[in-house]
C-alpha cells in the first residue's frame, strides 16, 4: 500500500484564480455578521492585485489550494489616522493552523515591505491570545490594539 504525501506549503503572489477562495477565508475570519459580501472582498483583492507593486497579496498553497493569505496594504479598510502601511488580512484556514504558516506569511510580508522601503509596518488585531502570542514571538510591539514593527 502506498500513501501520497501532502506537498509542502508554498508561498506565492496571489493570482486572480485565488481570489474567490481567499475571499471566502477572509469573510469567515473577519467579516462574518457584517454587510461585507464575497463580491465586495473579491473586488478589493482584485484592486490590490492591479496596484503599483508597493502593496502585496501573498497566498500559501498546499497541494495547489490556497490555505492562507496575508496582505501589505497602504490603508486599512476604514482609515481613521495617518498610520501606514499595514500588514493586513492574515488568515490561515482552521485545519492548517498551528503549523507555522502564519509565521511564514508574516515573515514574507515583512520581507516585501522592507524591499519597497518600508521602515515601520502596522497591524490591527483583536485581542486574541493566538494573535498576541504569534506577534510577540515575531518581535512585534503592542500598543493598545495596534502593533508595529520596524522592518
Amino acid at each position: 500500500m502506498t500513501f501520497e504525501r501532502a506537498m509542502q506549503p508554498t508561498i506565492e503572489p496571489m493570482q486572480d484564480h485565488d481570489i474567490e477562495t481567499v475571499a471566502r477565508l477572509r469573510l469567515a475570519a473577519f467579516f462574518e455578521g457584517t454587510g461585507r459580501t464575497l463580491e465586495d472582498d473579491a473586488a478589493g483583492l482584485r484592486k490590490l492585485l492591479a496596484g503599483d507593486g508597493f502593496e502585496a497579496a501573498l497566498v500559501v498553497r498546499i497541494d495547489g489550494v490556497p490555505v492562507g493569505s496575508c496582505l501589505l496594504v497602504r490603508d486599512e479598510l476604514e482609515p481613521a489616522h495617518d498610520l501606514t502601511p499595514w500588514l493586513a488580512g492574515l488568515v490561515v484556514d482552521i485545519p492548517h493552523r498551528g503549523k507555522g504558516i502564519g509565521t511564514t506569511l508574516v515573515n514574507a510580508i515583512e520581507a516585501h515591505a522592507a524591499s519597497v522601503g518600508v521602515e515601520t509596518l502596522y497591524l490591527y488585531t483583536w485581542k486574541r491570545a493566538t494573535s498576541t502570542r504569534l506577534l510577540a514571538g515575531l518581535g512585534w510591539r503592542h500598543s493598545s490594539r495596534m502593533a508595529r514593527r520596524c522592518c
